[in-house]
């Protein structure tokens, strides 16, 4: 089922949680709505849900606008951080109990039942109480009764927030794998960038009730369209280094330091107020260059070096300005060393410091 909002907007007395928002979810998609809290995005998932109802703007599934439509009638299925299964029923009966209530016959309903507790992963665990299992096996329970209904929406609100770590990224990969496999539209509330990065057709990144990008994944890290989005997605989290403009001889110079580097041959010009900008550079961006071979580069002073698996991650200073530097681990490198870093293939971003928009065009 394709999804539509059309300038939604939720406001609770004074407060705006939602603030004309449009998105498209195609048929199939799995969207995640991502941002720090109160963002906005469960409070969106909520208004799909049926539990809000929008203050202004137009809902469509499909071409069904459903803006007035109650929740029992909308053909969703919904998962909560807090699985809310009934103790006392066995596992085959709480992934039943939404066919009891719509009065599915008892054979079809258990046959319906088994089918999504093979699809999960649980079908043996089918005789078991909820206080038996494990929290990814009751989490499980929870996306089987959720679909069990045959929605053509499922909703996901932050299911993964109770589970400790390994099992997190067990249960994201088995989301992953269920949604494909049914092929339901579903939308999924997170914090986690990289749970949203991992699992997501696309990401809708939100920020005080207002869009900031909608993207694929991939696409919105190597493209951040504002400093917002570069600083929220990736970790280590992208550099940001206050710089200056020369717009006759294209070149930007770092605040406080000798340091001059040529513009991209991609800069919006037309984007730029004022000489001041921020320079955006990714950690694993950077390259350790010999200065005798090139004059493109940034001079830094490593100040800690942290082993991480297979990579080195450098702290190192830029003028006054503390940076963050992915090395390769043989590297030999320490404390107090004079280190010179190119930008590999031109791959940074240069932010308008009044708008926060990133000026830097995407090539064709």
């Amino acid at each position: 089922m394709k999804i539509e909002l059309k300038e939604i907007t939720m406001k609770f007395e004074d407060v705006t949680a939602v603030d004309s928002l449009n998105v498209t979810i195609n048929e199939g998609e799995l969207v995640s709505l991502l941002g720090p809290s109160g963002c906005g995005k469960s409070t969106t998932l909520f208004m799909l849900a049926g539990l809000y109802k929008p203050t202004a703007g137009q809902m469509f599934f499909g071409e069904k606008l459903i803006n007035k439509i109650e929740p029992e009638n909308r053909e969703i299925g919904m998962v909560f951080q807090n699985y809310a299964l009934y103790p006392h029923m066995s596992v085959l009966k709480n992934i039943m109990f939404p066919l009891k209530m719509a009065k599915v016959p008892k054979k079809e309903a258990e046959e319906r039942a088994l089918a999504m507790a093979k699809l999960v992963h649980i079908d043996h665990l089918a005789d078991r109480k909820p206080g038996q299992l494990s929290g990814g096996q009751q989490q499980r329970v929870a996306i089987a009764r959720a679909l069990v209904k045959k929605p053509k929406l499922l909703l996901l609100d932050e299911p993964l927030s109770n589970l400790d770590a390994r099992l997190r990224l067990e249960m994201r990969e088995e989301i992953r794998r269920i949604q494909q496999e049914v092929g339901i539209t579903t939308v999924f509330v997170t914090h986690d960038q990289e749970e949203a990065m991992s699992i997501s057709d696309k990401v809708l990144l939100m920020k005080d009730g207002k869009y900031q990008q909608y993207s694929p994944p991939q696409y919105m890290y190597d493209h951040p369209e504002n400093e917002f989005v570069a600083k929220f997605m990736g970790s280590p989290p992208i550099n940001v280094i206050p710089v200056t403009l020369n717009q006759s001889e294209k070149t930007i110079s770092i605040s406080g330091t000798e340091n001059t580097i040529l513009c991209p041959d991609n800069l919006n010009f037309n984007k730029v107020s004022g000489n001041q900008l921020t320079l955006g550079v990714r950690p694993e961006d950077f390259m350790i260059v010999d200065p005798s071979e090139t004059n493109q580069f940034i001079s830094v002073t490593v100040d800690v070096v942290e082993r991480i698996g297979r990579d080195t991650l450098l702290n190192a200073m830029v003028g006054e300005k503390h940076i963050r530097a992915l090395v390769e681990p043989d590297v030999k490198v320490k404390k107090g060393d004079t280190l010179h870093l190119a930008i590999r293939n031109e791959r940074f971003h240069l932010f308008n410091n009044d708008t926060q928009e990133n000026i830097i065009e995407i090539k064709s």
